[in-house]
């Protein structure tokens, strides 16, 4: 395991890195830090969420932003209001012994006023999500013509919450100089035809291992039961955890609703996490579970992307992910700091297969309990 100094990784932010208690780089950070830091080629990393991305591209655009130019040098597309504020977050915090390095998060859901008064201020790299920042370009309250590194995260999650057209306006107003990294788990075709159209043909791609993902702090398990008896057995093992907290997961928002309004009836502390929520509301929803006035939250897959809560003990899966890659996503909310944690799927006989392929790819073993 090479460590930060061997990748190149300044020792200021080396020391911001081990304040934030990251002190071994992951896979995809031994593979992209150096290579961003000493190449100016286009790059395009295959990785999943909970790798450490934010760091692998974070510590590159730290590194060759010029302290001393206050304007736009580096933009980051990410697809949620959520994950926007986590990166930028990260960012900061990595920030704290370097020469000050200034970023600004942009993203729909707050007053657009508010964010136009924010980018007069020295901004330095900008992070946002695509829908956003049409509409700063559209007013002209951004200038993007000193950008010279994009960053696309999650770029297939952009892509299927509709933002294709965004994405490609955008790469369209950057310099063609610029250099475009991007971090996606997995490259449908919509990505292929991104990445030819606004790519370099001799961009350097890597592939992290999905082995490497899966937390080995996990504990995998499967219940199996009819439909009918599902929300019983959800219940019994949401009793059997007592105080601990958790994340429900369903695939659709009308069973987000549904799965809430029941265990809310039983008197459980929870709440429902979808898109179809005003962005007021999805905070007010985020901020009472991260105070732990809320016991529990059911979500969709996209609702719940960005969520980085400590101490989660469970993740119920009410319904198995549409794709497998969220399955990765989504039991890792758990077993988080080095502790121990459950990722339960409640399941039909006929999705026993689904169990094996899940086993299959991503190199874990499932309990039936």
């Amino acid at each position: 395991m090479e460590t930060f100094k061997q990748l190149g990784v300044s020792e200021n932010i080396i020391n911001a890195l081990a304040e934030m208690k990251i002190s071994k780089p992951t896979e995809i950070q031994q593979k992209a830090i150096p290579y961003l830091l000493k190449n100016s080629t286009d790059f395009i990393g295959q990785a999943q969420t909970g790798t450490g991305k934010t760091v692998a591209f974070g510590v590159p655009l730290l590194q060759k932003i010029k302290a001393s130019d206050k304007r736009i040098q580096a933009l980051v597309l990410s697809p949620t209001r959520e994950l926007c504020q986590q990166i930028a977050k990260q960012i900061f915090k990595m920030t704290k012994y370097s020469e000050k390095i200034f970023s600004e998060a942009v993203y729909g859901g707050e007053k657009i006023e508010i964010q136009i008064r924010n980018l007069q201020r020295p901004t330095q790299i900008l992070v946002a999500t695509p829908g956003r920042l049409i509409d700063l370009l559209n007013r002209e309250a951004v200038d993007l013509s000193n950008v010279r590194m994009v960053v696309l995260d999650e770029a297939d999650e952009m892509l299927s919450m509709g933002f294709k057209e965004d994405l490609d306006k955008i790469l369209n107003k950057i310099h063609k100089d610029c250099r475009k990294w991007m971090f996606s788990a997995t490259l449908p075709d919509d990505l292929r035809w991104l990445i030819m159209k606004h790519m370099s043909p001799d961009t350097h791609t890597i592939q992290v291992s999905k082995t490497e993902v899966v937390n080995g702090l996990i504990e995998h398990q499967f219940f199996i039961c009819t439909l009918n008896q599902k929300f019983d057995y959800l219940v019994q093992f949401l009793q059997s955890q007592g105080a601990a907290r958790g994340i429900i997961f369903c695939r659709t928002k009308a069973d987000v609703e549904v799965v809430t309004r029941k265990l809310s009836a039983l008197k459980f502390s929870v709440e429902a996490l979808h898109g179809d929520l005003e962005q007021r509301d999805r905070e007010k929803v985020m901020r009472a579970f991260k105070n732990k006035k809320v016991q529990m939250i059911v979500a969709t897959d996209v609702a719940a992307r960005g969520i980085d809560v400590e101490g989660l003990a469970y993740v119920a899966h009410y319904q198995l992910p549409d794709q497998l890659e969220y399955y990765t996503h989504r039991s890792g909310r758990t077993a988080r700091a080095g502790k121990r944690g459950i990722s339960i799927s409640f399941i039909t006989r006929d999705e026993l297969k689904m169990i094996n392929a899940i086993e299959k790819k991503l190199n874990i073993k499932f309990l039936k309990v």
